[in-house]
């Protein structure tokens, strides 16, 4: 079982080293600059693997490197591999750890806002297959999570921002008087360690009593059947969009299905979108419909069927909800004449 810690400054009980042939670290070039000195001291004897960062080496690729390192520093099944950076450094590092030798320990230290309040939380690794968002992965555990808030300091405004959209997402979905207080700040106002212990709590309940997301657990897809899509689609484009920032447009997009469907009122409707349009403004979406082909094949469809996880009555939600494309495209008609 996962134990979660959320602290403002690093600490670690060096007990939790002991039981360890071998210690890896990994990091991309931006966690080693920022975030590594930070820690550095406070670790037994280990061995740093450095990748580099970015969705776009999400790949199995990147992986390969991963498993060589460890392989020729004789990793064997009683070693941890301590991952250090944000979600996509946390989803790829975790299968390696979660599939080499059939699966050897994993510490995640999740330095970006988005990996804090959503990518540490569920078990949930992977790496991206094409334009298809974690289409390969698997189910997993990390022994422990180890949440250190001062490390968003380090982050670009864009960054921070990105990761926003799931503390969004986490109210509109299981609390309305937190979305309440949230809708009333802009995002500089936020007070960022109440918001990752609420997000943190709020998943970590989800996850513990659907770890393999067979039911309730769905919910937490909300804003993502549309965002995966469009983040799919722009990955390798002069347009690429921040995994937070897809979100965002996808949460206005299935907020309008579900108005359509009147799970929420047009008022409920009207104060999520201009929110949301307030802290990420307006992406212009693609022209083309090849992004819209990426829906079909999300991983929480059934069969032809698309189903989405909406918000009910705000601070609820609702899931596996048929929706046709006729509906996306009217959605999307929606955001497009915001």
């Amino acid at each position: 079982m996962n134990q979660i810690k959320i602290q403002t400054v690093p600490s670690f009980r060096p007990t939790i080293f002991r039981k360890y042939t071998r210690i890896g670290v990994l990091m991309d070039q931006n966690t080693k600059r920022h975030c590594y000195d930070r820690i550095k001291k406070l670790l037994p004897s280990h061995h740093v693997i450095e990748v580099p960062a970015g969705e776009e080496h999400k790949t199995l690729t990147t992986c390969n490197h991963i498993w060589q390192q460890l392989t020729d520093h004789a990793f064997d099944r009683h070693s941890l591999l301590l991952i250090l950076g944000g979600g996509v450094l946390g989803d790829m590092g975790g299968f390696c750890a979660a599939t080499y030798k059939r699966g050897i320990d994993f510490l995640l230290i999740p330095t970006t806002l988005l990996a804090q309040v959503d990518a540490s939380v569920g078990g949930k690794l992977g790496i991206d297959f094409g334009p298809f968002k974690n289409h390969i992965g698997v189910f997993e555990q990390p022994v422990y999570t180890h949440i250190i808030t001062d490390f968003l300091s380090t982050l670009p405004q864009r960054e921070l921002r990105s990761g926003f959209a799931e503390v969004i997402k986490h109210c509109l979905i299981g609390d309305r008087k937190m979305w309440e207080l949230v809708r009333s700040q802009p995002l500089e106002g936020q007070s960022w360690l109440r918001l990752v212990k609420h997000s943190v709590g709020y998943k970590n309940k989800i996850v513990t009593s659907d770890p393999f997301e067979k039911g309730v657990r769905k919910v937490l897809n909300f804003g993502h059947t549309v965002g995966h899509a469009l983040e799919g689609h722009l990955l390798h484009s002069d347009h690429r969009l921040f995994h937070g920032e897809a979100i965002a447009a996808g949460m206005i997009i299935e907020s309008f299905v579900a108005c359509q469907k009147k799970l929420i009122t047009g008022a409920e409707l009207g104060d999520i979108a201009r929110y949301i349009l307030s802290i990420f403004g307006k992406i212009e979406l693609p022209l083309d419909e090849e992004w819209l082909s990426l829906v079909q094949q999300d991983k929480k469809n059934r069969g032809n069927t698309i189903l989405m996880a909406l918000p009910k009555k705000l601070g609820k939600a609702v899931w596996d909800v048929p929706v046709s494309e006729k509906e996306i495209r009217a959605a999307t008609d929606y955001y497009r004449f915001l």
